[in-house]
């Protein structure tokens, strides 16, 4: 996982899992994770146009970009599924409590 996780990361991180969590509500866990991961991407997209002064230096930065965030984003979720299995039964205790809630 990145080293530069500021004070505020994980309220950060939670405020986006309050979130997907409100929609399981109305919408399977499959459906609500595809409009993460979406509007992640594009965040991501969006962030990365802002590091650079136009579309060819985007263009020519496009294989270190995704390279970045799919590096960033297996090891964050390796880190996460490691958790999950160490805490399976505690963390399954809460959720089916939560009514199936991350």
């Amino acid at each position: 996982m990145t080293n530069e996780l500021d004070e505020t990361f994980y309220q950060r991180a939670d405020a986006h899992i309050r979130l997907a969590n409100d929609q399981l509500d109305t919408v399977a866990n499959g459906k609500v994770s595809a409009s993460m991961m979406y509007a992640l991407a594009r965040f991501n997209a969006w962030v990365s146009a802002h590091g650079v002064q136009n579309a060819e230096q985007m263009k020519e930065a496009r294989p270190g970009m995704v390279e970045y965030f799919v590096d960033q984003y297996k090891q964050m979720l390796e880190h996460n599924l490691d958790d999950y299995i160490e805490n399976f039964e505690r963390y399954r205790a809460i959720s089916d409590d939560d009514a199936g809630s991350a």
